[in-house]
Order: C-alpha cells, then structure tokens, then sequence
C-alpha cells in the first residue's frame, strides 16, 4: 500500500464509539469485510497518515487488545455521537499536552477512504488558516472525516457540555469549516457501511477493484 507523507505532528483517531444500531448492534468495527475487520481496513489505511493512532471506543477496552491502539471512550456520556469522540480525542491531547497541533478523525466503517486525507487537509489548514477541515464528495460534507486544531476542544466542550450540542454540522458551522474534496468516480472513497447490506456491496466493489 502507497504511503502518503504529511501526518507528522498529527495524532488519528478511530471513531469506533456508536452503538450500530442499524448493523444488528455490537462492534460495528469488528465486522468482516473480505476476510479482514472494518478496524484493521481503517488501521491499515490512517496509520501512515499520522503520527500516532487512538480509537475512540467505549465498553471494556479488552476486546481491541491485539490491535495495539490506546483505547479512549467518550469523555461524554450515554453516547453522544461523533462530536463526543472528536471532544474525547482533543481532551487527550490536552490532557498530554501535546505539541501535537491537530488531531485527525475517521471513521472505522469506511473502508476505502483516501490515503493523501491528511496531507491534503493539512494543506488547506495552512492556505486558509483553517482550524476545522474535513472531506467531501459527490456535493456531499463529510464531517466525521476530519482535522481539528487542538485549541478548540474548550470551546466544543463547552458547546457539548452546556448548550446540548451534539450535530457535527452545527458545531462546525461556527468556526469556518474549509471542505477538501474528492471525485466520486470509480467509487466514493466515503462510502460507508451502516448496514448488513452495505457490506455486501463493499466485497463487491473490493472485488471490481482487485
């Protein structure tokens, strides 16, 4: 697999929290596709992107143990969405106080997202003095993947904490998000698998690519 450079100083963080209702329950993370979990599709794809790698997942942390990732659940609780993971991964950073200027999130149910992600969020930050950018395709926003300056984990910990906030949109619209977008064509990098089903047409595009 192709390196793509430009994560250094950047931590990544596996967005691993929900409840995948809509996939039955469990660990939608620890699913299969093609013989290999959706966690070690995204591992494999962010982890030359970053610096260092954390997955945002809650419950006994145990069950990821072989994967060799620090574990850090929600900061928030009863499951607050992706917002509460990106919050989670900025208080660990803060907690450490890191020189590490941003953290970068994925999710873990996206199996094909791209490899320059980083690089080219990073980029933009730089350009346009940006401190939140994330992806978009197909005239699409996807927040979930996204860099996050560290200085605004106060100000999304307050927005969560006292004023309920918990839609990434909302949030992001008020600090002047910059999108880095991506063509759509052969397949959507972003595409997601929420459902059983989802994973089926996952093999089959892994199995047009190959």
């Amino acid at each position: 697999m192709p390196v793509e450079s430009g994560g250094e100083g950047v931590v990544g963080l596996l967005l691993a929290g929900g409840q995948a209702r809509r996939m039955g329950g469990g660990d939608k993370c620890l699913r299969t596709l093609a013989g290999e979990t959706l966690l070690a599709r995204a591992i494999a794809r962010a982890r030359s992107q970053v610096s260092h790698l954390l997955l945002n997942a809650n419950g006994g942390p145990g069950r990821f143990a072989s994967y060799g990732l620090t574990v850090v659940p929600d900061v928030i609780d009863g499951f607050a969405g992706p917002l509460a993971g990106v919050l989670s991964g900025l208080t660990w950073l803060s907690a450490r106080q890191s020189e590490t200027a941003w953290l970068a999130t994925f999710p873990t149910d996206a199996p094909f997202f791209p490899l320059d992600l980083v690089s080219r969020m990073r980029a933009v930050a730089t350009e346009q003095g940006a401190k939140v950018v994330c992806a978009a395709s197909g005239g699409r926003s996807h927040p979930v993947f996204g860099l996050w300056h560290g200085s605004l984990k106060d100000d999304l910990e307050r927005a969560m904490v006292d004023e309920g906030t918990r839609k990434i949109d909302a949030w992001t619209a008020t600090h002047g998000l910059i999108e880095v977008g991506y063509d759509c064509e052969p397949i959507d990098p972003f595409f997601n698998a929420n459902r059983p089903e989802d994973l089926e047409s996952a093999a089959l595009l892994l199995a047009e690519m190959s």
